[in-house]
């Protein structure tokens, strides 16, 4: 299977720690992300952290169990898909925290996935409208922390 990836970046006038912090709290979670209409954490887990599992389903309908295999605190956060859309054979994304000059953050936010077939067929299609809704998120977050 044909692996894709993409990543988008976006600028926030915050402190990288801030800007952390505020997308993996999950009390934060649908404030900020509009492309989910659910988001927590699996298992009584109160905090995102290596090995918890999360379960989000988008404005689609398609919901999703991922796994954190990373989580280095202000740096970067990855997931691993665990049970999913029958669609995905695989799928990975990592927030990545960059501090940069004057209080601001760079966050890229990175997807890594394949497609079963036959949805591996339209699998530029499905990669730019990920790719949309990646953008428009980061683009939510923004907006948060400028109205705050």
């Amino acid at each position: 299977m044909r692996l894709s990836k993409f990543s988008e970046t976006i600028e926030i006038a915050a402190k990288w720690e801030l800007v952390f912090d505020y997308t993996q709290d999950y009390k934060n979670r649908l404030k900020w992300d509009t492309f989910l209409t659910e988001a927590y954490l699996l298992d009584n887990a109160t905090q995102a952290e290596k090995g918890v599992k999360a379960w989000c389903v988008s404005r689609n309908g398609l919901g999703m169990e991922t796994q954190y295999v990373s989580f280095n605190r202000p740096k970067v956060a990855a997931v691993k898909m665990t049970k999913g859309p029958y669609m995905f054979k695989e799928f990975a994304a990592s927030w990545t925290f960059k501090e940069e000059a004057g209080g601001i953050t760079k966050v890229t936010f990175l997807y890594s996935f394949s497609l079963r077939f036959p949805f591996s067929l339209a699998g530029f299609l499905i990669t730019k409208i990920l790719q949309k809704n990646v953008k428009q998120r980061l683009v939510d977050l923004k907006n948060e922390f400028q109205r705050a």
